[in-house]
């Protein structure tokens, strides 16, 4: 069958793989993996591929976005092929132009979801998934852009979170940390004055989400911009209005301090 199914591998290591995930790696003829738009910190390869008893092909980004994926799909048009992908499979937009490209060409496509850095997120801070809004990444200094600060000023206009992921370069083991986000938002915040990011404003780092240990620490900005997260990968969340009970949860779970408790609205 001429099948192209996406498959999440998870956050974290090779056990994060769904069951179904895993019986779909078995049954593949050909099987494709990218780890390019996510570190997981403790995945091995050699492990992985004892559990699925199957010869993974990894692929890079050029492959994807610059050859457009034609070694996965010429691949699915002899047969099932698996397309490996960490978290859940299509939260990084440069895959749906593969399944696009797949369906035009009468390759049927199939996604088999896993955990995502989303879901994970919204779990380990306690703050309530419906009142986050738009999400955005903030890049290296290189890349510079007043886009993540825009966004979380237009989602504070309506009481709303914002989760920011933070830039990553797996190919040369560079990840953009929580410090350096924030001193990036600092930046701009010192040029445009609209008081989105100071030192009291309440912010929320975590790293290494899925991992048995991940570092969750809420606070204010003061408290976070010389904080040590310890090792990737990195998100940033800088909230809207707080609920007393997403408070209880950030003080609990997050070691926000007790004064966080005058945010509450």
């Amino acid at each position: 069958m001429n099948e192209l199914v996406f498959v999440g591998l998870g956050l974290n290591d090779e056990k994060g793989i769904t069951v179904k995930g895993l019986e779909e790696t078995k049954t593949a003829n050909t099987v494709f993996m990218e780890t390019y738009t996510s570190l997981m910190p403790e995945f091995s390869l050699e492990n992985f591929k004892s559990l699925c008893k199957k010869e993974i092909h990894v692929i890079n980004r050029q492959d994807l976005e610059e050859d457009n994926g034609k070694k996965i799909l010429q691949a699915a048009k002899k047969g099932k092929t698996v397309f490996l992908v960490p978290g859940d499979p299509l939260i990084a937009t440069t895959h749906i132009t593969l399944r696009i490209d797949a369906e035009k060409q009468r390759i049927k496509t199939r996604i088999i979801h896993g955990i995502s850095i989303i879901s994970a997120i919204v779990s380990l801070s306690g703050l309530h998934n419906y009142k986050f809004g738009k999400t955005v990444t903030v890049p290296f200094a290189e890349n510079f852009s007043e886009t993540p600060y825009n966004v979380i000023a237009q989602n504070k206009q309506t009481g709303l979170h914002t989760l920011c992921l933070l830039d990553l370069k797996a190919d040369t083991n560079q990840y953009l940390s929580i410090n350096q986000a924030i001193k990036s938002l600092k930046t701009i915040e010192s040029k445009k004055k609209m008081g989105i990011i100071s030192e009291s404003t309440v912010a929320l780092g975590i790293a290494r989400a899925g991992n048995d240990n991940p570092t969750v620490k809420a606070g204010y900005i003061v408290d976070l911009e010389n904080f040590d997260f310890g090792e990737p990968p990195y998100s940033l969340i800088i909230p809207g209005d707080l609920h007393f009970m997403e408070v209880d949860a950030l003080i609990a779970c997050a070691n926000a301090p007790e004064n966080l408790r005058r945010n509450i609205k």
